[in-house]
């Protein structure tokens, strides 16, 4: 009987190893999918002002951005924000997370701005909310200001054009 303790030890890991070579790292499951977006008080990016986030989600369909200025991720995003922003599709909605604000106006002079606001993050409250733990994330949130999707990583074409431009479609209906 004692023979057979490697041999099963070995199987059981080689199907666990086998099994998650067929999940896509960047799709994990959100608990926060299906709930409203966080309704905190935020600052916003140009401005300094304060508001609620939710008063500028609701009503509209609304793709929001978490994203930084060290982010290098982020950076070879951007071109494809600037792009969906370019369709006039949906609302963006960037959040500078644990940046300065001096570092993030610099990223968007160099890359442009595809954000129709942006909400500053200095201290990651509003991230640690949403759960972000990499940069970029990025949500899709409904006009009831509930959380429809979200995406680990960069937004790529075929994301966007597959995944995330018919729920848009189908959201605004």
């Amino acid at each position: 009987m004692g023979k057979f303790i490697p041999l099963v030890v070995f199987v059981v890991l080689a199907w666990f190893l086998y099994d998650g070579l067929g999940h896509d790292t960047k799709k994990l499951p959100s608990p926060l999918i299906g709930k409203n977006f966080p309704n905190l008080e935020v600052e916003d990016f140009q401005t300094g002002k304060k508001y609620h986030l939710q008063d500028k989600l609701k009503n509209q369909v609304s793709l929001v951005n978490v994203w930084a200025s060290w982010c290098v991720t982020c950076r070879a995003e951007h071109q494809m924000l600037n792009n969906i922003a370019k369709q006039d599709v949906v609302q963006i909605v960037g959040i500078n997370y644990k940046d300065t604000k001096r570092e993030g106006k610099y990223f968007l002079n160099r890359l442009g701005n595809p954000f129709d606001f942006i909400v500053f993050d200095e201290q990651g409250k509003l991230g640690l909310e949403l759960g972000v733990y990499a940069t970029p994330e990025t949500f899709i949130v409904d006009n009831k200001g509930v959380i429809r999707f979200k995406r680990i990583g960069d937004i790529t074409t075929r994301i966007w054009q597959e995944e995330m431009l018919p729920l848009i479609q189908q959201l605004k209906k």
